[in-house]
């Protein structure tokens, strides 16, 4: 019988294949044996701590064996992980910490300031900079969590603009997983390089989906060194290369790497943002041998669709077809399916939808519809989508103001905030711009208070200072005024309308 909680699945490799290397980070090779037996004691220690079953605990930390640890650990002790973007600023922990109630907050040691005066803002919960020394084998570890229980309180962009805690059981995590496993037909041969941060859920799954076949995750902390990427890919026989658009873009610009052989690599995902036609293309002469699986998905069922690699040349701007075991279809706004090529919200339906936004009952109705069965709801994306004659899907647009940028989420209001908290600014206007590296680029639109005058690049400091690195535009724009719309709001449509118009044919 496969493992029905994240935690068995450890423990079910653990046990068959001890001396097999589950992570390899910082040219450590930490084994599922040693993986197991410190996840045990971390789950023994958070317990001592005073960490119950279904507790939350929030994890502030970069790629390391040690966040894989503490993932795990957390597991053992039946409590939910939280994991949490390293560059996060203390205010939004702080907000995160309390909506949460988090237990406990599990950090990087350089992180440790940061993380006590938010967790002190949040109700005090206990800040711990070095995982290990939590782990102790003075007791038995706790009894497994029930596939029901909750595995992940994973935070995403809200259309308010504050972080919203998405729900997910054992259940719904090991389903997802699953079907990603089955159409990229993983196995305990594969070993992943991932520069994703597991704070983004697509990293996250590289650890989970690894462990739950055995296979071996090569951890970076970005890919700000291609070059060290590319000796990864070499020297650890990488099989598999998860990545969002800069990631590809990055690599296919190195001079090169085409010639190199790279015998093992047999498949590419990606996700976070469309991949443009020629960046498909270049991707494909960079990489030969390897397939490239283009994807669709949201925090709120981790995946929805995958374009099969055999469909890329006929069908370049398509995300593919549901994700095995779900549903997902153009609602026509009457409750029914679109017709081809009609515009409309994409429904999904399956295990993998979250049980709910934490603490939001408002939140949660808006995105989960009743189902065909009492007990089931449906998602509702907030995208728009149509369908071809076949019912591949493409993507149209986005029904809130939702930007993608490095295949993370950033919502405009979070980012006028902290532009309007300048005393020299007085209206602000955060829009998306298409571009080839990042999917989309943040461009930030400002007007100045009477009198003042703005530093373009002085305000982008100050956002450094107060967001982070995802969040911070990559263009600031000063105008005398924005545009406004006849009901004296700011014109964004205008703003992006201006931008796109400026771009490369």
């Amino acid at each position: 019988m496969s493992a029905r909680t994240i935690g068995e699945d450890l423990r079910a490799v653990a046990a068959a294949e001890p001396d097999r290397v589950a992570v390899v980070a910082e040219d450590s090779r930490l084994t599922y044996g040693r993986l197991d037996e410190l996840a045990d004691r971390v789950a023994i220690g958070l317990r001592k701590l005073g960490v119950a079953r279904g507790d939350r605990v929030a994890l502030v930390m970069a790629n390391s064996e040690q966040l894989a640890i503490a993932i795990y650990g957390v597991q053992r002790a039946g409590a939910a992980y939280s994991p949490l973007n390293p560059t996060i600023k203390r205010d939004k922990l702080g907000y995160v910490l309390a909506n949460a109630e988090a237990a406990a907050v599990i950090c990087d040691e350089d992180r440790g300031e940061v993380a006590g005066a938010a967790a002190e803002m949040a109700g005090g919960a206990p800040v711990i900079t070095d995982v290990l020394a939590l782990a102790t084998d003075d007791g038995e570890p706790p009894a497994p969590a029930l596939d029901v229980d909750l595995s992940a309180l994973i935070y995403t962009s809200g259309s308010t603009g504050d972080p919203k805690g998405v729900t997910l059981t054992h259940r719904n995590v090991i389903f997802a997983a699953d079907s990603i496993i089955e159409y990229l037909e993983m196995d305990a041969r594969d070993r992943i390089l991932c520069v994703l941060p597991l704070s983004f859920d697509y990293g996250l799954y590289q650890l989970l989906m690894s462990v739950r076949v055995g296979a071996t995750l090569v951890l970076e902390r970005g890919f700000a060194f291609p070059g060290r990427m590319v000796r990864l890919l070499e020297e650890e026989r990488i099989t598999g290369l998860p990545g969002v658009p800069t990631v590809f873009q990055v690599l296919s610009s190195l001079r090169g790497l085409s010639e190199r052989e790279l015998p093992d690599l047999r498949f590419l995902t990606n996700t976070g943002a469309a991949l443009p036609a020629g960046l498909i293309d270049a991707i494909q002469r960079t990489f030969p041998r390897a397939r490239l699986h283009s994807m669709y998905g949201l925090t709120e069922c981790k995946r929805v669709t995958h374009l099969p690699p055999g469909q890329l040349a006929s069908r370049p701007g398509s995300v593919g077809i549901p994700i095995p075991g779900t549903d997902a279809w153009v609602d026509d706004g009457d409750g029914g399916r679109a017709a081809p090529g009609e515009v409309g919200e994409l429904m999904v339906r399956g295990s993998h939808v979250m049980q709910g936004y934490w603490g939001d009952p408002d939140g949660t109705a808006e995105r989960l519809r009743p189902g065909r069965w009492p007990w089931e709801r449906i998602l509702a994306t907030g995208d728009l989508f149509r369908a071809d004659d076949e019912g591949y899907l493409y993507f149209v647009g986005r029904s809130d103001e939702l930007i993608k940028s490095r295949g993370e989420k950033v919502m405009p209001r979070e980012v006028e905030d902290v532009l309007l908290s300048s005393p020299d600014v007085r209206q602000a206007a955060v829009v998306g711009v298409p571009n080839r590296l990042l999917g989309e680029a943040v461009h930030a639109h400002v007007s100045p208070e009477p009198g003042q005058s703005i530093d373009a690049a002085e305000l982008r400091r100050h956002c450094g200072a107060h967001l982070e690195d995802h969040l911070v535009p990559q263009v600031v724009v000063v105008h005398d005024d924005l545009p406004l719309t006849s009901n004296g709001k700011i014109d964004k449509r205008a703003l992006a309308s201006e931008a796109r118009s400026l771009l490369p044919a």
